[in-house]
């Protein structure tokens, strides 16, 4: 999520439905994506398998928490010790976040069944001979200090069970978004971009494209000193350069079958700087700029435009926020509607804290979900794992 294209939102209550709510099966996401900006939580209600957001909040990461985080996401030196108190401190973090958002909304803690938390990603390594997913956030210590039951671990069961790892909110698109009569495609814009596939017919699929606002981030923040580029504002004054952007859809990954996941791992500063350097490297910052969110449109159309020429897209995540990169992506579609996920009931900012508040129901109920089409896993399985609370 990209903390800038939300505005200043802090938290989001249905006041209509809570009362009603107070009575049901609650459960509470927690999301914290690429972007490390902030985390989400959503209240959520799943009576009837019908969606009901009760409450959403969004707390930004503190600044030497944040630091941290991408320390070790850049992959250099680091101690035992580091990433210890890394892992610690961003647990506490969420709890806390947990903590004022049901004070928020005057909801107690015992009416919450259990916590889905994603984790921070800091590395992911979806191939080799030891393929990981490393998501710091400690469990034990969300659960002890909310006292609510914590479920995490979901993206290292997959890879256990033969999987990528990510993307795993396509299982979530798969059950409350597809429809029957109509191809859909969900693409997420976070710091990475994951689409999911949801034909009318047939088996569903999804992977992660590419690059969505990590590296936008990256240059604006590098450039201009503030964390994101407001609406893409500033991109929208540079002009697209046509070798840069070639040399960035030059990527490998992009050619890459799925399934296939990514990240900072291979999206981000140096990968940049090389493909700048290609260009001769006298290039005006601002059409670097225009010529990334470029990149990250184009690698959209050509996902979607390999699955259906009929079709339904719905954006969510940060960059539905973009008013740029919405531009260039609606100018690849002359015919084909493309809207946030608001048109199918959940804001673009909640669907994945959402998304691991129902993976939550699904494991304290002891469900299997099928993430094979998603992430490759070789079966079915109950994702993560049981934190009790107190």
């Amino acid at each position: 999520m990209n903390s800038a294209n939300r505005g200043h939102l802090a938290i989001s209550i249905n006041y209509e439905t809570l009362p009603t709510q107070m009575s049901k099966e609650l459960f509470i996401g927690l999301m914290s994506g690429t972007s490390v900006d902030g985390i989400d939580s959503s209240i959520v209600s799943f009576e009837d398998n019908k969606i009901e957001i009760v409450s959403s909040y969004y707390e930004e990461c503190p600044k030497e928490i944040r630091e941290n985080i991408l320390t070790l996401c850049e992959g250099s030196k680091t101690s035992l010790k580091f990433l210890g108190e890394t892992d610690i401190a961003v647990g506490k973090l969420f709890a806390s976040v947990v903590d004022t958002h049901l004070k928020k909304s005057k909801i107690d803690s015992s009416s919450i069944t259990a916590i889905g938390s994603h984790g921070q990603t800091v590395w992911h390594q979806p191939f080799g001979t030891h393929s990981f997913t490393m998501q710091l956030g400690s469990p034990s210590v969300i659960s002890q200090k909310t006292g609510i039951t914590t479920v995490s671990g979901f993206r290292q069961k997959d890879v256990a069970n033969g999987g990528q790892g990510a993307p795993l909110t396509p299982v979530f698109h798969q059950e409350f978004f597809s429809k029957k009569d109509r191809d859909r495609a969900i693409i997420n814009i976070g710091g990475m971009t994951n689409i999911t596939l949801l034909p009318k017919t047939g088996t569903c699929s999804a992977y992660d494209i590419g690059a969505g606002n990590v590296l936008m981030d990256y240059w604006n923040l590098r450039e201009r000193g503030t964390k994101y580029d407001k609406n893409g504002d500033w991109a929208a004054t540079g002009q697209c350069n046509k070798k840069l952007l070639q040399e960035m859809l030059a990527e490998p990954y992009l050619k890459l079958s799925a399934p296939k996941s990514t990240g900072r791992e291979l999206f981000n500063e140096a990968w940049l700087q090389k493909k700048i350097s290609l260009c001769g490297g006298d290039l005006r910052a601002e059409d670097i700029q225009n010529t990334l969110s470029n990149f990250t449109s184009e690698c959209i159309a050509d996902a979607v435009r390999s699955f259906s020429k009929d079709l339904e897209i719905y954006v969510c995540g940060g960059g539905a926020h973009n008013t740029f990169l919405m531009k260039n992506l609606k100018a690849n579609f002359d015919t084909i509607p493309v809207e946030t996920t608001s048109k199918l009931g959940i804001e673009p900012d909640w669907v994945e804290a959402v998304a691991f508040a129902w993976m939550a129901k699904q494991t304290v109920q002891g469900k299997k979900l099928e993430t094979k089409p998603f992430t490759g896993a070789t079966k079915s399985c109950v994702l993560g794992g049981i934190y009790q609370g107190n």
